[in-house]
């Protein structure tokens, strides 16, 4: 019962920590939804086909030709196959490899046949639906294992559905609910035990004292007569000490029944004791939040200060910058002014080398000219004397 009861209050809490709706939220969860849906409805309707086989003529006319055909084949196929087990069974070992090999050939026919079957029928949804209501009787194992499935399904859908995060924290509840209530039960339990062993205690003390009183009335009855009055007050000590025993066993049941308050008013201690720990936790939560939105505020007026010393620089880097623009254009047009001037002193220091080399050519040429005037000057004056020397020799002669 203590087992059956934590149970149901570990489902309760689970409950609690996850009340939201089971809602796929990702694709993937989606397509694994499907995928097991898709197993569970291949379950209910291969649970359904040997009930469908069993009764194929009530079926035929709803399940068509194509349908037909393939439950039968899938029925011959099941017939060998339970015929081959039981020669299987009853026969020797000889011949046990073949037949091995015989079963699985016939598995694997089998499994190709339940496909086929399968495949026709979940092809025609309003077909599956029908024979659902018409042919709903399943066995056990496959109604337990389609349950079991199912289970399954909504298992790892919640497990899908829950992060890490969620997981940790709903473990750790639980475990902590656990180990809270192993503690209450075994408190109840020790308790539930003493006070049975006193209720036993006193059922066999009344026990006792009511065979005694039996056994007295049994050995007094041929005494009746002269023995009244010590009956009566035998009866009446026997009441006496049974209404003694019996209050004291309520004192007794009180006392345990105060014990059971005291330990649910140490319980209620513990949980306020939890709370104001938690409520403190909650202050020293608040607090350091309090301290790290201060620690924002001051960051962001430093920030603002910086920015704004920032802007300031930013504004005198522009001024510098607009006049380093401005006597970058004028040390750009000095340089063209420099370079159009020093182009003009090259032309001039040109013109002037050429000039001067030009005269210096025809400086050469004149004095070559002069030259050969000076040697044709000379040499028509050696001429001239030549030949009046000559016209002297002829005149001596």
């Amino acid at each position: 019962m203590a087992a059956s009861k934590m149970a149901m209050i570990t489902l309760d809490a689970m409950k609690t920590l996850d009340g939201r709706q089971l809602k796929p939220n990702s694709i993937e969860t989606e397509r694994i939804v499907a995928v097991l849906d898709e197993v569970i409805a291949k379950l209910e309707m291969s649970s359904l086909i040997p009930c469908i086989i069993s009764s194929l003529d009530k079926f035929a006319d709803m399940l068509g030709p194509e349908i037909t055909t393939n439950l039968i084949e899938h029925r011959k196929l099941s017939n060998e196959m339970e015929h081959l087990l039981s020669s299987s069974e009853e026969g020797d070992t000889a011949r046990a490899e073949e037949r091995r090999g015989c079963v699985c050939l016939l598995e694997q026919h089998l499994k190709c046949s339940v496909r086929n079957v399968l495949r026709l029928l979940l092809a025609n949804p309003s077909l599956c639906q029908a024979l659902k209501h018409e042919a709903w009787v399943r066995g056990p194992p496959a109604e337990a294992f389609i349950k079991a499935f199912g289970e399954f399904r909504s298992f790892m859908l919640e497990r899908l559905l829950t992060s890490p995060m969620e997981e940790e924290e709903k473990i750790q509840f639980v475990e902590d609910i656990s180990l809270q209530i192993e503690k209450n039960t075994e408190a109840i339990t020790a308790l539930q035990a003493q006070l049975a062993a006193a209720t036993r205690a006193r059922e066999e003390e009344i026990h006792k004292k009511d065979n005694l009183i039996k056994d007295l009335k049994t050995s007094m009855q041929d005494l009746i007569k002269d023995c009244k009055a010590s009956i009566q007050q035998l009866k009446q000590e026997g009441q006496k000490q049974r209404e003694e025993q019996l209050q004291g066993s309520q004192a007794r049941c009180a006392r345990l029944q105060q014990d059971i308050q005291q330990l649910g008013t140490q319980l209620s201690a513990l949980v306020l004791e939890h709370r104001a720990s938690e409520l403190a936790l909650r202050k020293r939560k608040r607090r350091a939040e309090t301290e790290i939105v201060n620690w924002i505020e001051k960051y962001d007026t430093d920030i603002g200060e910086k920015q704004a010393e920032y802007e300031e620089l930013h504004v005198a880097y522009m001024e510098e910058k607009a006049q380093l623009s401005l006597l970058m254009e004028k040390h750009d047009v000095l340089l063209q002014e420099y370079s159009q001037i020093d182009e003009e002193r090259r032309i001039r220091q040109k013109e002037e080398e050429e000039a001067l080399k030009e005269l210096s050519t025809m400086t050469l040429a004149a004095i070559r000219i002069q030259a050969c005037w000076r040697g044709y000057l000379v040499r028509s004056l050696f001429k001239s004397k030549r030949k009046k020397k000559g016209k002297g020799k002829k005149t001596k002669k």
